[in-house]
């Protein structure tokens, strides 16, 4: 039984490419980039290539402005830990309820240490308020942390406009953007359009490259205190011997993802679509988290009602199907997902979440077979439910009545 890999917003294959521009790195080139003798050189001078291909990549910024880390998540906690630890007067942090857990964590962690935190609302689109944005800024705002674009339901945030509301606000405020799942889908031009964001980060491994190496931009002049103390690697501001093979691997994989960028996403734009349209024809009583804002060309997310997202994963996974779910229940809390509940999914929907993400490696056939395989998966747990009249394919009565007054709950 072959695999569909449809979890790419979880991680993506490491490219042919990326990998065969990585191996000299493990072999005849192993030194130690910051040794003094003439063999070193050639790990010295790939980490200054792959920082000017990191940094042509977010728009033309100056090489210098880039820390190469292990992850995301390590340049987020950075950013935001640093700034706090360089802005000691500043105690406001602005973020949104929806934000990946390597920010919200973060933001709930600042909170217990004293900081204010405001977690901007979203509708049920999970669209920002631009109006709340403006309302949350007061003189003691630090830094607003707002992610590009959502990692579970794929919603684009409009970073470029807030983080100009912000500057002409207060100058003085920080902009950080978690570009995790954009880089690579969308322009991060951070010397045109984003030119007002401070500080941006992503992930190696969602644009395939390896797990284990991540990218921070920190724009000149921004105060950032360094997260990792030790020897003077990165210009002194994150200690540690650089990981030559992943920062390389790095640097390729950002040229590829810009080599045939436009004709890359018209075409996973199209699986997408089509993928989300069959399975909208084919299930009822579902509904499309995120549908109505913009949202990047990869992601669906779909929630099922009546049904849990744990037996749709466990048997989409029978069937050689890999996927995640919006609900936390797969990692053994019965709470659903924080950004489902931010949306305001109805409560008979919002554990029956399942994400599908796709990459340049899926194809028209990948679809075919998810189309086949999701509505048999649905029709065999709902089956089993108490909610669901099998006879006739529709909830029950009673069990409509309760969605439809679960869906009324949020506008």
């Amino acid at each position: 039984m072959r695999t569909i890999y449809l979890d790419n917003n979880a991680t993506t294959a490491v490219a042919p490419e990326v990998r065969a521009a990585m191996e000299p790195y493990f072999d005849g080139e192993f030194f130690n980039p910051s040794s003094a003798y003439d063999r070193a050189s050639s790990a010295a001078q790939a980490i200054k290539r792959a920082r000017a291909a990191v940094a042509g990549f977010l728009g033309g910024v100056d090489p210098s402005e880039i820390l190469f880390t292990s992850c995301a998540t390590e340049s987020l906690n950075t950013a935001l830990y640093g700034a706090v630890r360089a802005n000691p007067a500043r105690r406001h942090v602005i973020t949104t309820a929806v934000e990946h857990p390597a920010v919200y964590e973060v933001c709930k962690d600042l909170a217990r240490s004293g900081l204010e935190v405001t977690f901007l609302p979203v509708d049920r689109a999970g669209r920002l308020d631009l109006r709340a944005f403006i309302q949350a800024l007061r003189p003691d705002t630090l830094l607003a942390a707002i992610m590009h674009a959502n990692n579970e339901t794929g919603v684009i945030f409009p970073v470029e406009e807030l983080a100009r509301i912000a500057k002409e606000t207060d100058p003085a405020v920080l902009f950080l953007t978690d570009a995790t799942q954009t880089a690579g889908k969308l322009p991060l031009a951070l010397r045109g359009a984003m030119r007002h964001v401070d500080l941006l980060a992503f992930s190696g491994h969602k644009l395939h490259a390896p797990k284990g190496v991540g990218a921070l931009f920190v724009r000149r002049g921004t105060p950032i205190r360094p997260f990792m103390i030790g020897g003077h690697q990165e210009g002194g501001r994150r200690a540690g011997t650089e990981n030559v093979p992943y920062i390389v691997g790095l640097a390729r994989a950002v040229e590829l993802a810009q080599e045939d960028h436009d004709a890359v996403e018209v075409r996973i734009r199209r699986l997408r679509d089509r993928l989300e349209a069959g399975l909208l024809e084919r299930i009822p009583c579902v509904e499309v988290n995120g549908q109505g804002a913009a949202r990047i060309p990869n992601t669906c997310n779909i929630s099922v009602h009546f049904i849990e997202g744990e037996g749709m994963l466990y048997q989409l996974n029978a069937q050689g199907i890999c996927a995640s779910s919006g609900s936390a229940c797969t990692s053994g809390s019965l709470e659903p997902s924080h950004v489902l509940r931010a949306m305001g999914v109805p409560f008979t929907a919002v554990h029956g979440s399942v994400r599908l993400s796709l990459s340049r490696y899926n194809t028209d056939e990948d679809v075919d077979r998810a189309l086949e395989v999701f509505p048999q998966v649905v029709a065999n747990l709902r089956r089993l439910s108490p909610y669901w009249d099998t006879a006739h394919d529709r909830p029950r009565p009673e069990s409509e009545a309760m969605m439809r007054e679960s869906v009324a709950e949020k506008p």
